[in-house]
């Protein structure tokens, strides 16, 4: 059971970054997929932070839950999803989370004072390489916009860092934190309404536009961070922890199915190479 939900944790995550690239390529705006992430989700946990208090959201408080919106709510969408426009999926799918892992690895070392073994560098030094083989290529091939957009999922996955550094640090569960950004991000709604409105989002239809709320608002969200949760009690956290190494293979098998793009060689050997090192980076 422990490895079906974080398995499943990985398979979400996946299926969020491949359908971000499939609405970014039909003509949805950064902006229409964050609302689709974050606001959503507010609705349906409205009554659970309710239940919370709204004084003090359950002991979180205002001011730290508002630093978390910043950096794990819709701004995090918002860099992460203008990058799919200027590179392909396998470049977020894969540089994303690695940049998420290094970071994090960073952080826990220099403000959580944890002490990092050598395979763990190790891990880090060859994840690092794997980036920089796809932030070539996309130099190669796209152009320097594409260092724009490798580089916009480097910022992305600096801000996830963050955002786990800051639970781990104020000792905040995954599920409240999450209930609680997806409430604040309802100001998405007016800020949404007065800078964009929202004739073009509903220009693409019903199918389209339920396709990103489900995937987004609830499979990437509230129901991968639950299985993730439960994969953490269930067989611990350092081997839950590797389920995220699968990211990267399951976003481009899903990019391949659902948007039929095919990753270059060279996006290929980026992505075993970051499998490589993640896998040493979770090694006890």
């Amino acid at each position: 059971m422990g490895l079906a939900c974080g398995a499943g944790a990985a398979l979400f995550w996946a299926a969020g970054f491949a359908t971000a690239r499939h609405g970014i390529l039909i003509g949805f705006s950064p902006a229409d997929l964050a609302l689709h992430r974050f606001a959503w989700a507010g609705f349906l946990f409205l009554p659970y932070v309710a239940r919370m208090g709204f004084a003090d959201l359950g002991g979180i408080g205002w001011r730290k839950a508002i630093a978390l919106t910043l950096f794990g709510g819709p701004p995090l969408a918002l860099i992460s999803y203008a990058g799919f426009i200027l590179v392909p999926l396998g470049h977020g799918g894969v540089i994303q989370p690695s940049s998420a892992t290094l970071f994090g690895l960073l952080f826990s070392a220099v403000i959580l004072k944890e002490w990092l073994p050598a395979s763990r560098l190790v891990g880090a030094g060859v994840i690092v390489l794997g980036v920089c083989l796809i932030g070539i290529e996309a130099l190669a091939t796209i152009g320097h916009h594409g260092i724009l957009g490798d580089l916009a999922f480097v910022a992305a996955g600096l801000c996830f860092a963050i955002f786990a550094v800051l639970l781990r640090r104020w000792r905040i569960s995954p599920l409240p934190a999450l209930a609680v950004v997806s409430v604040i991000s309802l100001v998405d709604f007016p800020i949404h309404a007065a800078l964009f409105g929202f004739e073009r989002m509903l220009s693409f239809g019903l199918a389209e536009n339920l396709l990103q709320l489900f995937v987004q608002g609830a499979l990437a969200g509230p129901a991968a961070i639950y299985l993730f949760a439960r994969a953490v009690v269930l067989v611990g956290p350092s081997r839950a922890a590797v389920f995220t190494a699968l990211v990267p293979a399951f976003t481009l098998a899903i990019g391949y199915i659902l948007i039929g793009e095919v990753p270059s060689v060279t996006q290929f050997i980026g992505m075993l190479i970051v499998l490589v090192g993640f896998r040493l980076t979770q090694r006890q």
